[in-house]
């Protein structure tokens, strides 16, 4: 019973608009909730085993702040806490002191500004495909930078602070009395992230030129 109004109110040729002049404000605001996976891209001084990433699925939480630009721009601020989780496998570790104990779980914390533009079709009855891409900055709060103890001691270390450029798209549902916004987006660090090891021809970060985040983010967003 409750699909079929839902149904007609977002996808029928009926003329059934809910918050109709949702869109006309200057400014809006809300937050989201969403999934995110991390990966690892590495590049390489000479050939050699990769380094290779097992992915996990990690948790993101923020806000949404949306100021109007026209009928189909819009910029948008998306601070948010990101919980991210990657374990990171050195393949090229030949020294038998280390090579059963190659394996580093990375467990990343984010403090994650993104400034997005958003550019929608029109709204055709209650919903509204766009695409978005933009530019971000990160803080990590496990990154261990300052840590003195390397791999060599067990510890990963990564820099605290990263810029990424960010693409995406989504669709905006119009519901009778909010927002709802399902949206995946894609993220890719712009520098090498990587703090090396103490020693410099380590087994663990001699042989890596640089390394870079690159994550997903299904995001859902309440307006």
């Amino acid at each position: 019973m409750g699909f079929q109004p839902l149904h007609a109110q977002l996808f029928s040729k009926e003329k059934v608009r809910n918050i109709e002049n949702f869109d006309k404000k200057r400014w809006s605001w809300g937050y989201y909730l969403g999934l995110n996976t991390y990966d690892f891209k590495f590049e390489y001084i000479e050939d050699g085993k990769d380094v290779t990433v097992n992915k996990n699925m990690g948790f993101n939480v923020g806000l949404i702040g949306n100021m109007r630009i026209s009928d189909y721009i819009d910029l948008r601020l998306e601070p948010g806490v990101l919980f991210g989780d990657r374990t990171v496998i050195f393949n090229d570790v030949n020294d038998p002191t280390w090579a059963d104990k190659a394996d580093r779980n990375v467990k990343s914390t984010y403090i994650h500004v993104p400034l997005l533009l958003k550019f929608s079709t029109k709204r055709i009855n209650n919903f509204k495909p766009f695409v978005e891409a933009g530019i971000s900055t990160s803080w990590n709060l496990s990154s261990n930078e300052k840590n003195p103890t390397d791999n060599y001691g067990g510890e990963f270390r990564m820099k605290t602070n990263t810029n990424y450029w960010e693409v995406g798209f989504g669709i905006d549902l119009y519901l009778f009395y909010f927002k709802f916004t399902p949206s995946i987006r894609a993220v890719f660090a712009m520098s090498d992230e990587l703090v090396r090891d103490n020693k410099p021809n380590s087994e663990f970060t001699g042989n890596i030129d640089k390394m870079m985040s690159r994550g997903v983010f299904l995001n859902f967003k309440f307006q």
